[in-house]
């Protein structure tokens, strides 16, 4: 048998240090508690922002 190897925990991990981080963050700066849920789904989908971001800043 064919064993496959799962290379995608430290990438894992960085999203999930990323998610907590972003969690915190959006939750300290929420005026009202639907601000705060808004932050939390704000920060599942941090990424897509940096990249857009990103994307903004090199003129793509």
């Amino acid at each position: 048998m064919k064993q496959e190897i799962q290379c995608s925990a430290p990438s894992s991990a960085i999203y999930g240090l990323g998610l907590i981080g972003a969690a915190v963050y959006f939750i300290s700066h929420a005026t009202t508690f639907w601000m705060g849920v808004l932050g939390i789904l704000k920060a599942i989908v941090w990424p897509a922002f940096l990249v857009y971001e990103a994307f903004k800043y090199l003129g793509m």
